[in-house]
């Protein structure tokens, strides 16, 4: 057997190179597309000189901060429908600590990253190392075993033969439809310069096609004969019908059918707006039209959906006595509430149903209701995105939708914003090839103050590729830049252009109309109900993007729509000329709201007047389906 010396670290990064992935159009690229990486002493040396010898082939981007470069990462799964991963390497120690925040969206949101923290020494020789937090009980816990939980599959490489057996599991998870997540590879720094033998087999070109399962007969037929019983089916489409790159596939069903078709957050501009089956977004934060359907459907058919409380309302969502049939690859997600399951790729089990249902079709009163439920929250949406006074988040969301052009792509995570983007937004097109067609990134599994900041420099790289003549916009409060906004200096210096557009409402609003919306006083919420000896200081927003190198386009206090119109086009052409970020600063109304009229489960003390509305939801939330 011919064998290759390396050190742990080079033999990793040579087996990344080897693995190629394929998109939804068959095209192949690499499974890795690139790394993350900010050295430190756990880091620089193995890993850091292993990644140098193979830059013109698995290239690698400075970030500022471990989290925020983390999370680009994994929005650059997203933006990929899951086909390519982006790794990210730090230190040991808060570098280290900095990317479980990451690793946690990525969890929640069933995203594949890489994740390559150093560790400590397994000598133990030097011990305690910089850095290094010490268990008095157990000298093998790091820092870096606080990624497990939020971790799909964690192991620390103690030999640099464990290689061997590991990476085959590293690439499954990563490839995997329902394992899809974080993977976490502790490297120990003595570890990593460590040299072995490797097998030259170990790095011949490897080609990962995403399994599509298909679903067994007997599930098919059960829930064929559910749907067939159904005066009012409804269609829920999620985040598994884009990664299968099922949309098509989703719309045919329910055209075939007859049937109203809604999205989650995760499955967002699948469907395009103007189809006459459109019922709307889904949920707390979704559309009235669709949640009428919801509320009235009898049969509820959910697709690549892992039924979060923001998609059933807390579970108030759907009529007590609904049937659920859920589709999904993952059993975990299909099992939930004891619902009738399919397990199996949205694209060849959509079909497969279809097939078992000839002939069968939704009566025209059910279908002529999503029409009329559309209408009306369409109408409703053109009401809040005109009028006066100070912009609303509905009227930037409006304004950016209008001057979107087909390969465009929109992302958000947190705050109020989620809420325009999933009850406001319009899909133009849907248009298929080597991506699922999805032109929107919605953050709503971890809801991660910050991602929205970050997430285009990794969106924006993915897409440069697939969607050249495309331009990523990120849409945030003031609250969320606060928070993480070192790496639109790292997209600035690296070449990747994008728009954001910052709303200044002057705190985190939305959490405090949470708060006062159910009797409590405004607290610590708002800047202006913030304890400090200045509660009028604000952050010059403009001034601080230039100084990351971005260009900036400042909205100033009372201007309209026309005026937010000039400066977001005006940004774009920027954006692509500069090849840099381009930032739209905007003053926002801190108490306009875009409402879907459900309800979410919060906890209500007795004492505020909210606790009436809390006990009215836990009447009507369904305990099991």
């Amino acid at each position: 057997m011919r064998t290759v010396r390396l050190t742990t670290a080079q033999a990793l990064v040579r087996w990344m190179i080897a693995q190629r992935s394929e998109l939804l159009d068959g095209t192949d690229v690499p499974l890795f597309a690139g790394v993350f990486g900010i050295f430190g002493h756990g880091n620089v040396l193995g890993l850091g000189t292993a990644l140098y010898d193979v830059q013109d082939e698995l290239p690698t981007w400075r970030g500022q901060n471990e989290q925020g470069m983390a999370l680009a990462a994994v929005a650059y799964a997203r933006a990929t429908d899951r086909r390519q991963v982006m790794a990210a390497t730090s230190s040991v120690g808060p570098g280290a600590l900095n990317m479980v925040t990451a690793a946690g969206v990525a969890h929640a949101n069933r995203l594949p990253v890489l994740l390559l923290p150093g560790d400590t020494f397994t000598s133990r020789a030097p011990d305690p190392v910089l850095q290094q937090v010490e268990h008095f009980g157990d000298p093998t816990t790091t820092v870096n075993d606080a990624f497990r939980p939020v971790s799909r599959y964690f192991d620390r490489i103690t030999r640099p033969e464990q290689l061997l057996s590991t990476l085959p599991q590293v690439a499954r998870v990563l490839t995997d439809p329902a394992d899809a997540g974080p993977v976490v590879l502790a490297l120990p720094q003595d570890v990593q310069a460590e040299e072995y033998d490797f097998p030259a087999a170990m790095f011949e070109r490897r080609r990962h096609v995403v399994d599509r399962p298909r679903p067994d007969r007997d599930a098919l037929a059960a829930a064929a004969a559910v749907l067939r019983t159904a005066e009012r089916p409804l269609l829920v489409v999620g985040g598994g019908v884009r990664y299968s790159g099922a949309a098509r596939e989703a719309l045919a069903f329910a055209e075939t059918h007859h049937v109203p078709v809604v999205e989650t957050v995760a499955g967002r501009t699948l469907v395009p707006h103007d189809h006459h089956l459109y019922g709307g977004a889904l949920g707390i934060i979704g559309s009235t039209s669709a949640n009428n359907l919801a509320a009235a459907a009898d049969v509820v058919l959910a697709v690549g959906t892992r039924l979060q409380d923001f998609t059933t309302s807390s579970w108030t969502g759907f009529a007590a006595d609904a049937r659920i049939l859920t589709v999904n690859t993952a059993r975990f997600d299909a099992v939930k509430r004891a619902a009738q399951t399919v397990v199996g790729d949205a694209r060849e089990t959509l079909d497969e149903l279809t097939a078992g249902l000839t002939g069968w079709t939704a009566p025209a009163a059910w279908t002529a209701r999503t029409i009329e439920e559309t209408g009306s929250w369409d109408a409703h949406i053109d009401q809040l995105r005109t009028g006066g006074g100070r912009l609303t988040y509905a009227q930037v969301v409006g304004v950016v939708n209008d001057a979107s052009r087909p390969d465009d792509y929109v992302l958000t995570a947190s705050g109020g914003m989620p809420g325009e983007l999933h009850g406001g937004w319009r899909t133009a097109k849907v248009e298929a090839g080597a991506t699922s067609g999805a032109t929107m990134d919605l953050e709503y599994g971890f809801s991660c103050m910050g991602y929205e900041v970050v997430a285009p420099w990794g969106a924006a790289m993915a897409r440069a590729t697939t969607h050249p003549d495309g331009l990523v916009t990120a849409l945030f409060g003031d609250g969320s830049y606060l928070m993480l906004n070192s790496e639109l200096y790292s997209a600035a210096f690296s070449g990747h252009p994008y728009v954001a557009v910052l709303c200044d409402n002057g705190g985190y609003a939305v959490i405090h109309r949470l708060q006062t919306n159910q009797g409590a006083a405004g607290f610590n919420n708002l800047l202006a109900d913030s304890r400090g000896p200045d509660t009028a200081l604000r952050a010059d927003f403009a001034a601080h993007a230039r100084a990351l190198g971005c260009t900036v386009e400042d909205v100033p206090e009372g201007a309209g729509t026309d005026d937010l119109r000039a400066a977001y086009e005006r940004a774009r052409q920027a954006a692509r000329r500069t090849r840099r970020p381009a930032v739209v600063v905007c003053r926002t109304d801190p108490a306009a709201w875009t409402e879907a009229g459900a309800w979410w489960e919060t906890g209500v003390p007795e004492a505020l007047s909210g606790r009436d509305s809390y006990q009215n939801g836990k009447a009507r939330q369904v305990r099991w389906l």
